[in-house]
């Protein structure tokens, strides 16, 4: 089966080296690509926003399957352009991908549907927006209400601080039209636990809980990142919580999404808060997320395209998926000043090293003219490895980082300590 992933970063390097473990594939492709995932797959130079060029691409090498992992080309309907030409795809079409695209949309959808989440408000002006977070008082959540590469959500200590998230998201153009409209909402308290779902259209199936460590620094410190690494399952989501989840969250979305006409096929990011008063969606993302992926894939032992297939199909409920005993961790290494501003292009050193004691998952890797691996993002590379317990997994993560080198490396000491 000739399969193509669309995307270039660590959760489709994720995605690539899991789907190269099934019997099942004979030929994989992955668009653009980065210098990791070159290893597993063959790396096509196509963005992946370019839905046209991805569809053309795919028709003419008659791909059987094609995965769409990252959010814009799901949002810009790249699902329903390689339906439309034939093609087998994974991932919910720009109808259900809205409930990532939109908070307004999302946080509207919980409203109606009675889905618990924080209290909020939607603006369009300014001036209404800053009087809201003045009455409203600190501390207190500023998002941009589009797609924003993860970093459109501002949490605020203060009133000014509030007032200049909006102010350089509306006035500002931070994240261009996307921070046009924005979402201001109650800062809810609590321990964040991450839980993605495939899901059907009709089924939903939880995979491991998981935490992600948005902040760049130590003691969660600093700006808001993509994610500075990531461990699963989470010590924190008992098998109480995860039945709240299921009846009052995870089903309750599902059936709401296909009330709206818009069945959700694909996988469901849910973004929990467990707050004193029960769990709340603190954001829904429409995709794997990353640096989750990684450690959830290495847990995972089943066939990841029967999954997928069986998400296209609507026959998830007979799909059996089982998971490995133990944990899992991602740690990030990323390019000094990242998420504001780093230098790429550097030589990494000490992969091979790594990699005999962890699946080493390339983020953003480029091959230089000499066939070195060399940088070229902000996150570089997940240092992923399994244990028998996440004290384990956490420890073997950083002993297989320490021969990984390139300049201005940061990474964060407290992944799964804090």
């Amino acid at each position: 089966m000739k399969v193509l992933v669309v995307g270039g970063g660590g959760r489709e390097h994720a995605i690539c080296w899991k789907l190269a473990q099934s019997p099942r594939v004979t030929e994989l492709y992955c668009a653009p690509g980065n210098g990791g995932i070159a290893q597993v797959a063959k790396c096509v130079p196509i963005k992946a926003t370019d839905v046209e060029g991805m569809v053309q691409w795919a028709r003419e090498n008659a791909m059987d399957f094609v995965m769409v992992a990252p959010d814009d080309p799901l949002a810009l309907g790249m699902v329903d352009a390689l339906e439309a030409a034939g093609i087998r795809a994974f991932g919910p079409r720009a109808n259900a991908a809205i409930i990532e695209a939109s908070k307004a949309f999302s946080k509207g959808l919980m409203k109606k549907y009675h889905i618990p989440t924080a209290k909020y408000e939607t603006f369009t002006d300014l001036d209404n927006a800053l009087s809201y977070i003045r009455a409203q008082g600190a501390p207190i959540v500023v998002k941009a209400d589009g797609l924003a590469l993860g970093k459109g959500v501002v949490v605020a200590a203060t009133v000014e601080e509030a007032e200049a998230a909006v102010r350089d998201m509306m006035e500002g153009r931070k994240f261009g039209d996307s921070g046009s409209t924005v979402v201001i909402e109650e800062c809810m308290v609590g321990p964040e636990v991450t839980v993605l779902a495939f899901c059907d259209g009709e089924h939903l199936v939880p995979m491991l809980s998981s935490q992600d460590h948005k902040r760049a620094y130590d003691g969660n410190q600093g700006p808001n990142t993509g994610g500075m690494g990531a461990f699963c399952p989470s010590p924190k989501y008992t098998p109480e919580i995860a039945k709240e989840c299921m009846d009052k969250i995870f089903l309750p979305t599902v059936a709401a999404m296909k009330a709206e006409g818009r069945p959700f096929k694909g996988v469901i990011y849910f973004g929990l808060m467990l707050t004193k008063d029960g769990p709340r969606v603190v954001e829904y993302n429409a995709r794997f997320g990353d640096p989750e992926t990684q450690p959830i894939l290495s847990m995972l032992d089943s066939d990841l395209l029967d999954i997928f297939e069986a998400c296209v199909d609507g026959t998830l409920d007979r799909c059996e998926i089982k998971w490995k005993k133990g944990a899992a961790c991602c740690l990030v290494l990323a390019s000094g000043g990242y998420p504001v501003k780093y230098q790429s292009g550097y030589p990494i050193s000490g992969l091979d090293e790594a990699g005999r004691l962890a699946t080493v998952f390339h983020a953003g890797t480029k091959i230089g003219k000499d066939g070195s691996i060399l940088t070229a993002g902000g996150r570089v590379l997940g240092v992923t490895t399994t244990g028998t317990n996440l004290e384990e997994a956490i420890s073997r993560a950083y002993e297989a980082a320490k021969p990984i080198s390139f300049r201005d490396m940061h990474f964060r000491t407290d992944i799964g300590k804090v």
